[in-house]
């Protein structure tokens, strides 16, 4: 299996982190930030950009498979490897995104650029997903305020382990960020 493809130059089987920082090398990051959101706001950004979020994963889309929610989950990905203000609105529409993985990868992403608020966060800590769940809890750590803490101490009563656990987490975290307890 070649890594590279020839078509593009892309590094097919590198880790995100790698494509992205190749493709910014190239393209500028500015440039490439805006087409990560495009794509996440359910835009076109060509082939070849497809290659350079989603890997070998896109190869599969583009010989034929159906593309789903991929395209939009590689965009919100690329994010956290590449930012500008600019796509912070696209990162906070697809929190409400039909499809759960588009939801989670943005929850990552306003955890990890610590973006978003009580209001936009809030409605993840009761996702039919526990994926989603999880990230929402984690972002609300980082971002939330102490109006959270009923919602994340509701979680601990979660039938998901691992959602409990994040709740227990992030209850923690936000405490801490916040310099003072919760009740």
């Amino acid at each position: 299996m070649n890594n590279i493809d020839p078509a593009s130059d892309v590094p097919l089987d590198d880790s995100p982190a790698h494509r992205i920082a190749v493709a910014v090398e190239r393209f500028g990051e500015k440039n490439v930030a805006e087409r990560a959101a495009s794509l996440l706001r359910g835009g076109n950004e060509g082939e070849e950009f497809l290659l350079w979020v989603g890997g070998r994963h896109a190869q599969g889309v583009l010989d034929g498979a159906p593309p789903l929610y991929w395209p939009e989950v590689w965009g919100a990905r690329a994010l956290n490897y590449v930012w500008d203000d600019s796509c912070e609105s696209a990162v906070i529409a697809g929190l409400s995104d039909r499809a759960w993985r588009v939801r989670e990868m943005c929850a990552r992403v306003c955890l990890g650029r610590k973006i978003g608020s009580s209001e936009t966060l809030s409605p993840l800590l009761a996702d039919e997903n526990e994926r989603v769940r999880i990230a929402g809890a984690r972002a609300i750590a980082e971002v939330g305020d102490a109006e959270n803490a009923p919602a994340l101490t509701a979680m601990l009563r979660d039938p998901q382990k691992e959602v409990r656990r994040a709740a227990q987490q992030s209850l923690v975290r936000l405490a801490k960020r916040l310099d003072r307890p919760l009740a």
